[in-house]
């Protein structure tokens, strides 16, 4: 059984979903307005954006290459992000409703900093872009209603359609992570959903609604170069942690690097099943630049003891370095939930992929797609 501190349904294992154009269902994002109950025909009131859209592109190279950032720019948002992802990074886990509270809280802060960092014309186009990568989920937004002049009735129409097609789409998620569906049957329905959802928005707005569109998305954007949507990875913690083997590092340091950072326990099966992989990867992908780093999280009693947890490295012939994380100081700073555990790390530190739970479980080809990632993420510039 693979062991897990918490289950989070939520939790994708491939990491890799985003849909930019359309309907977004990666179970990252969470929905995308929380809304207070409808009443005497009234629109809704919105606890805010929880739509994570900003959030994830605002970090991608090719968004400041459209919004012609300048160098001292980029060096402004990256502290900005060194404070919302965290934060951010820990929402995944949250129930539904609270995670969406977050994301607004942070969405709220996200668009104060930047309006001291971004002028005028750059931040208009992060707004167009944000809608853009809405699709049609941006006609509840309230400035967006506003300028369409869609009505209370019809937003809350809006939001019925959105939330049978997140049924819709969760049900077909479920069915994925269970077996029940192959990948393509699953990518066509969901294609499918993502074309309901267009006609049915589009039957909601008038044709002088529709022409308008344009006006607030702005010239289109071509989604599919951005490479970078998730959040800087969290720092490595010291408190009571130490290393066993290899050289002293941060993650700062290694910037430049990829770097893959496991979660392990030397007495579960599923992690031991893993680290031959790991292994394999450091002989393989550290003279190119890959930095493997196993973080040894105990459960139980024996797996407290250093010097046992050395000579397994040993025994499993471990050649990369790894941290003694004694009392979950590691653990807790990535809010991770399951043994094992491995997170993927771009060169400029931002975290692109990871996977939960035995990579080839049950004729999973988990170890092949992370690899590929990995030689990705390789050839890429610093």
């Amino acid at each position: 059984m693979i062991r897990q501190k918490r289950f989070a349904a939520h939790f994708v294992l491939a990491c890799r979903a985003a849909i930019w154009l359309g309907l977004v269902v990666s179970a990252f994002l969470g929905p995308a307005t929380v809304w207070a109950q409808e009443t005497d025909g009234k629109r809704s009131r919105s606890v805010g954006d929880a739509s994570p859209v900003m959030l994830q592109m605002i970090r991608d190279d090719a968004i400041h290459e459209e919004l012609d950032l300048q160098a001292n720019q980029r060096e402004q948002i990256l502290k900005v992000l060194e404070t919302v992802d965290p934060p951010w990074w820990r929402a995944r886990n949250f129930p539904a409703e609270k995670q969406s509270v977050a994301i607004a809280e942070l969405n709220t802060e996200l668009r104060r900093r930047l309006g001291g960092v971004l002028q005028p014309r750059q931040y208009k186009r992060l707004q167009e872009l944000c809608r853009q990568a809405k699709g049609t989920r941006m006609f509840t937004d309230d400035d967006v209603a506003e300028k369409l002049g869609i009505s209370a009735g019809t937003v809350n129409e809006l939001k019925r359609v959105y939330q049978t097609n997140d049924e819709r789409s969760a049900k077909l998620q479920k069915e994925l992570n269970e077996g029940k569906r192959p990948a393509k049957e699953a990518n066509e329905a969901l294609q499918q959903i993502k074309q309901d959802e267009r006609r049915q928005v589009l039957a909601l707005l008038d044709k002088s609604q529709q022409l308008r569109i344009g006006e607030l998305t702005g010239k289109p954007f071509n989604f599919r170069v951005v490479k970078r949507m998730y959040p800087l990875a969290p720092e490595l913690k010291f408190d009571d942690a130490s290393w066993l083997q290899g050289d002293p590092a941060t993650l700062r340091s290694l910037r430049g690097k990829v770097v893959a950072v496991h979660f392990y326990a030397f007495q579960c099966y599923n992690c031991v099943n893993n680290l031959p992989h790991y292994n394999k990867w450091h002989r393989e992908f550290a003279d190119d630049g890959l930095v493997v780093i196993g973080i040894q999280t105990p459960e139980l009693s024996r797996e407290r003891d250093p010097k046992l947890v050395l000579a397994a490295a040993k025994k499993q012939s471990l050649e990369y370095p790894i941290l003694m994380d004694a009392n979950k100081a590691n653990w807790d700073a990535w809010s991770n939930t399951m043994w094992p555990s491995v997170y993927l790390i771009d060169k400029k530190g931002y975290i692109r992929r990871w996977w939960q739970g035995e990579m080839n479980w049950k004729g999973n080809n988990g170890e092949e797609q992370m690899r590929q990632t990995i030689q990705m993420l390789l050839d890429e510039p610093a």
